[in-house]
This record gives structure tokens, sequence and C-alpha cells, in this order.
């Protein structure tokens, strides 16, 4: 692991370098394209216009609304808009791009953006097959190009100097990791996802689009990957809502990781806004004592009066600071928050888990047909 991680950083050094006298130079602004403008996408638009080194000249959606309105907010960079993403990619003169269409997508096109040269920032789940997330993992490997997963917490500083004193042995040996998504509602069935959200060939499922991103924080505290997972799921309150529905409104999980770590894990939208024990807490359980870590980063030792110390400090983070880590790896060579492995493992986590509750039992990480 050390060595691999020396071995990174040196590869992101000669990246830097290699950008020089392109986008990532002195005053020269990054040429940047954003494939995907719904929701999400509008989001990471606002995130790439205000950094001070970037210039947006391309953007591509297939629903005209959508685009209009994203190339409205881009004026500034005049970008011409697309329809056909494949345009985007043939661009010689884009040096990045971002990928956040329906997660189904991501794979193929962050593979086609890689492959003609171009920087990837890539929205989780960066696939919903073990396929997708090992073809894009093989192209991301074959590149010199910075790859970025959208997996954003981990540029999270609180979070980050939580880990780094965990690491360190605050808490002792971990042995438990409980963690929730509790959501009080379904996403809008007319909003800007209803037509691709509830199709689990299109997002994966609520724990492979959503709940990634708690289930790749649990990864992140233990340091590894689960190596295996039992769970059971279904559509309890919201059956055929909307009409042809096939994911799951609710679910519980089991998972085990290599060193003996047990995690619990349930997701629902059906938790009631006044009901406690909502949200998405994850509290994560050692032999010296426990961290909440996701809301105060809060440690709880045993024994003792039990009274919690903070293993670092609330800061305002930055709206976009992964974003800016994104083009800081391209720019300076600075270390990957999130690079191809922590989105692959993120994204095969949850699709293990969703097998499972589609088997209504157990799925090791050797079923998944990865070779990592």
């Amino acid at each position: 692991r050390t060595f691999l991680m020396g071995s990174a950083i040196a590869a992101n050094a000669v990246l830097a370098q290699s950008t020089m006298g392109q986008g990532g130079s002195g005053g020269a602004k990054i040429p940047t394209a954003v494939i995907g403008v719904g929701n999400r996408g509008s989001h990471l638009l606002r995130g790439v216009l205000e950094q001070a080194n970037t210039k947006v000249v391309a953007l591509c959606d297939i629903k005209p609304d959508r685009l209009d309105k994203a190339a409205t907010s881009a004026a500034k960079d005049s970008p011409k808009t697309y329809s056909d993403w494949r345009k985007v990619i043939d661009r010689k003169d884009i040096e990045a791009v971002f990928v956040a269409t329906p997660p189904n997508l991501h794979s193929e096109m962050a593979i086609a953006a890689l492959q003609s040269g171009k920087h990837v920032y890539c929205e989780k789940p960066i696939g919903v097959t073990p396929r997708q997330v090992q073809d894009l993992v093989l192209a991301a490997q074959a590149s010199d190009r910075v790859f970025v997963s959208g997996q954003q917490l981990r540029s999270y500083k609180q979070l980050n100097e939580a880990v780094a004193k965990i690491r360190a042995g605050v808490m002792g040996k971990i042995v438990m990791v409980k963690a929730q998504r509790h959501a009080t509602a379904d996403l809008p069935y007319d909003g800007s996802s209803g037509d691709w959200y509830y199709d689990v060939n299109k997002s994966g499922g609520y724990l492979v689009e959503q709940s990634v991103h708690n289930l790749d924080a649990c990864n992140w505290v233990v340091g590894e990957h689960p190596k295996r997972v039992s769970g059971y799921g279904g559509m309890l309150m919201h059956p055929n809502e909307p009409v042809g529905r096939t994911i799951f409104d609710s679910g519980t999980l089991s998972y085990e990781y290599p060193s003996g770590v047990i995690m619990s894990f349930t997701q629902n939208v059906f938790h009631p806004r006044g009901m406690p024990g909502g949200g998405q807490p994850l509290m994560v359980f050692g032999t010296k004592g426990a961290v909440d870590f996701l809301y105060s980063t809060n440690f709880y030792p045993i024994g003792g009066d039990g009274k919690p110390t903070q293993l670092s400090p609330q800061v305002k983070e930055p709206t976009h600071a992964h974003i800016t880590a994104f083009y800081d790896c391209i720019t300076k060579g600075s270390p990957n928050p999130a690079g191809i492995m922590e989105g692959a493992t993120g994204a095969l986590t949850a699709i293990m888990g969703h097998m499972a509750m589609v088997k209504q039992g157990q799925v090791d990480w050797i079923d998944l047909g990865v070779n990592f």
C-alpha cells in the first residue's frame, strides 16, 4: 500500500508537469465540458464556473430546456451545446470532462473520455454493474489522465482529520460500524430524475445511486472494502409507485470486512421527519470507544464519565471542494481524494449489497467477478 501511494504521488507529479503548456499552465484556463446538466450536473457546473482556472467550452444534454438553462448560467464562457455526447468527446481542445448523466451511462462515457486523452470527473456511482466498474478501472489504469469519482465526502477537511486520528489509534481497533441512509420521502416522481431513477437498470437502485456515499464512507473509515454481505430489501411502502417502479424503497444489510469488522446498514425513504433516529449517522465502534463519524466526529471513550472529545473541529466546508481538488490534481499533481479505486470499491460495495437484497441472502466479493 505504501509503494502504491508513493507511485501515485510520483505519477501525479509527472502528470502535473505534462499539463504545463496546456490548460494546466500558469494563468491558462482548462477547457472543460459537462455532460448531463440535470439536477446534479447543474450543481457541478456551478462549481466549475467558480474555479479561476477553468473555461466551460461545451455542455451536453438530451433535454433542450435543461441545456438552454445551463448555457445561460455559463454564458460568460459562451459554451457550445450538444445533444450527442460523442461529439463532445471528439473535440480535441477539451481537456476535462464531467460526467453527470444517469448512472448506467457513467462508465461508457468516462471510458471514452479517458481514451481520448481527457481528464475525467465522474459522478457516483461509476457504474451500476460489476462489468461496467471493471471496464472503467482498466481504462483509468491504462490512462495517464486524472480520474476523480464523485465521492465528495472524501474532500471534507473535518472527516479527513478524523480518519487520520482513527488510523493513529485513538479509538483502538475498529470492530463494528452502524450506518444508515433514511430519507423522509422518495425523490419527486415528476422531478428531473423521475424518468430514470426508478428504473433499476438505469440508476442501480437507491442503495447504488444514493447510499453509495454512505457505504464509501464506511469503507474509508474501516480502511478496506467488505468481503461479503447478506441483505433483505423490498418495496414495502411504495409498491409500483411510480408505475413500473423496479427499485427498492428499503433494505437492511450486514457486511463483513476482511479484518473482521462487521457493519450494519439500513436504508428507507419513509422515516418521518419529526421522529428521532433519521438521517445519515455513521457510528464507528472500537476497542477504546466509538466515533460519531459523519455528524460531529465526536469520540466517546469506553469507561470513565464517557464525556466526548471532538476528533476534528467543525469547519465550513467549501461547497465545491471536490471540484477544486480535481483541478488541483490536474495542475499541481495534488493527491487524488477519490480516484478510480475509491470509486470502484464504493460502487461495488453498493452493487453487492443490492445483489444480496435481490437474492435475499449472501453475496461474496468474489461473486462480483472483478480482479481487484
